[in-house]
């Protein structure tokens, strides 16, 4: 494996498990240095251990993500350790809550949008500044399909995931011409523990049947790892500059970012 991220330093947030775990392990085969972060200081530790004894250079910071204050200690620390953030992951992420709308505890509704919208818009806000003024960097967030589809029932995440892309869109916008690039990846199925607690849920299970159905399908054909190559090859792309012509556009697993490059290259 090459060391195309030799000299990065990135910033993954749900670090702990998953896929923001793939990716953290990812970037720092590639040679970036790689903060991790997430609430479960167990999770990071185990994720940095497996980093570090493959070679890697990590630092596990756990805090809330929707707090200011410990957004700006995660930064930097980070920065602290390893220098200027060249590329964020936002990629943390909570399934629920699920039910109709009227129905929901609203604290637990609006805390969805925390997770998904404030908190990317807070490490955004906190790495922005540093990359404008250093002519450049990379800000990915890990989408959904959910952000298009409208799924009743699925109001918190689905709203959240499309608040999050037009972020995506909006610092690309008003960033671009400063050389931050910008994009959203939809990672497209993949069997993690989010897919096992919707799975578990039993409001998950009570209002959203058709979804815990198809989950229950996947996870019988699948293993864990199974679409994780997809997602971060796509995830390596973005970070080492192959898509930043496609930066402020949302991807998913139906899109061909080559053809896409193709087309932005013919207009």
């Amino acid at each position: 494996m090459g060391k195309e991220l030799q000299g990065e330093v990135a910033i993954i947030t749900g670090a702990g498990r998953g896929i923001g775990r793939a990716i953290a392990e990812r970037f720092a085969a590639a040679g970036a240095a790689v903060t991790l972060t997430s609430r479960t200081e167990s999770q990071l530790v185990e994720t940095l251990t497996g980093i570090e004894r493959a070679g890697g250079r990590g630092l596990a910071v756990a805090g809330d993500i929707t707090k200011k204050e410990d957004v700006a200690r995660v930064v930097q620390a980070s920065e602290e350790r390893f220098g200027p953030t060249m590329l964020l992951v936002n990629n943390a992420g909570v399934p629920g809550p699920f039910g109709p709308i009227g129905s929901m505890d609203p604290d637990e509704w609006w805390a969805s949008q925390a997770v998904h919208i404030f908190a990317p818009f807070l490490f955004i806000s906190a790495v922005l500044p540093g990359m404008i003024a250093r002519g450049g960097g990379r800000i990915l967030s890990i989408s959904s399909p959910r952000c298009h589809m409208l799924t009743p029932n699925l109001s918190a995440y689905s709203l959240g995931k499309t608040g999050q892309n037009r972020l995506t869109e909006f610092v690309a916008a008003e960033s671009g011409s400063h050389g931050v690039k910008a994009l959203s990846l939809d990672p497209g199925s993949i069997m993690t523990d989010m897919a096992d607690i919707t799975m578990k849920s039993p409001d998950a299970q009570r209002w959203v049947p058709g979804m815990v159905d198809r989950l229950h399908q996947l996870k019988g054909v699948q293993v864990p790892g199974d679409g994780m190559d997809w997602c971060l090859a796509r995830c390596m792309a973005f970070a080492t500059g192959r898509y930043d012509a496609l930066s402020g556009r949302y991807i998913d697993r139906t899109d061909d970012p080559e053809m896409m490059l193709q087309t932005v290259s013919a207009g």
